[in-house]
């Protein structure tokens, strides 16, 4: 570990997302997306959050606060990278909206019809990320079959095509030119987050002095995950033995919602500490970052210096994590 992360004893609970040529960066009580248009002019989007945990206090509990949060930063993180990529059409031009996009636009006005299509992306989302990391080694998994009937061999052979279907899309990912742009600019965010909480001035020439892995990032997240899930699926299917192909994929849905809210309090619970147990934890998700995360230029790092200074509370600490 760094010296800036074992000196940093302030941890925020600011955070954000890279967009397309931006930024999104939540606070305590705001939210900002600034995003460096094609003219070198920043483009700036502020909001007020408001949280359903402070209606219904119940969505706010231990466990299953991970899986309303997560829900919660996959909504605003699509809503934000959509913004972004207005400002950046395919080939430079607008792309006209097709008759259907037309009538559901006048039939159910323009937030509305917004708030749809952001919906319809989390939801092919989400469906993809399950198809790909859980369907998928579980349909795989079962050629195990034809040489065992072994449940610990099977497990073991899903367990292990998860985590390489995982790292195989991550390094993918690092290598297409579009997100590598991208990827700077998570490093950007990592960096001025850092920056902040060694309670140094903003400035270019100190964010960049900063690491560009962050322990409390969603890649390590994600990584949490796909590990709980081997872990607990593992468990579940040494007790009750699942060989049906469709039956152990319903399985893995319905345990889900569990493994990520498990996922998330260990995820918090590392962010909060520094030490040896938290270092094991944190670890394979800070080298996951080597894919998601690269060093960023000068103006990439002032979009995220201008990001956190918008979301910044009034009260010093009242962002402690």
């Amino acid at each position: 570990m760094s010296k800036q992360e074992q000196c940093s004893t302030f941890k925020t609970m600011c955070g954000g997302q890279a967009l397309i040529e931006g930024i999104m960066m939540r606070g305590p009580k705001k939210q900002a997306v600034v995003v460096r248009k094609s003219d070198g002019e920043l483009e700036v989007q502020e909001k007020e959050l408001k949280f359903i945990k402070d209606r219904y206090p119940i969505l706010g509990w231990p466990l299953i606060r991970g899986v309303v949060n997560f829900a919660d930063s996959m909504y605003n993180g699509v809503t934000a990278l959509m913004y972004s990529a207005e400002f950046y059409p395919e080939d430079g031009e607008e792309e006209e909206p097709s008759k259907f996009e037309t009538w559901l636009n006048d039939r159910l006005g323009t937030e509305k019809f917004t708030a749809l299509i952001t919906t319809l992306a989390v939801i092919l989302g989400m469906a993809m990320s399950i198809g790909l990391f859980f369907l998928l080694p579980t349909l795989l998994g079962t050629a195990v079959t034809v040489l065992t009937d072994s449940m610990l061999a099977r497990n073991l052979a899903e367990s292990l095509l998860k985590l390489l279907i995982f790292v195989a899309y991550l390094a993918l990912c690092s290598r297409m030119g579009e997100m590598k742009r991208v990827f700077s600019y998570h490093g950007a965010e990592h960096k001025t987050i850092f920056c902040y909480e060694a309670g140094l001035p903003l400035t270019v020439e100190n964010v960049r002095k900063q690491p560009r892995h962050h322990p409390r990032c969603g890649t390590s997240f994600l990584f949490m995950v796909i590990a709980i899930s081997i872990l607990v699926s593992t468990v579940v299917f040494a007790i009750w033995p699942v060989h049906n192909a469709l039956l152990r994929f319903l399985a893995h849905l319905a345990m889900l919602p569990a493994i990520v809210g498990i996922s998330y309090e260990i995820n918090r619970w590392a962010g909060r500490h520094d030490g040896p147990v938290t270092r094991f934890f944190v670890a394979p998700g800070l080298w996951l970052q080597n894919f998601t995360t690269f060093e960023p230029d000068d103006s990439m790092i002032e979009v995220g210096i201008k990001a956190l200074e918008l979301v910044l509370p009034e009260v010093k600490g009242e962002d402690a994590w």
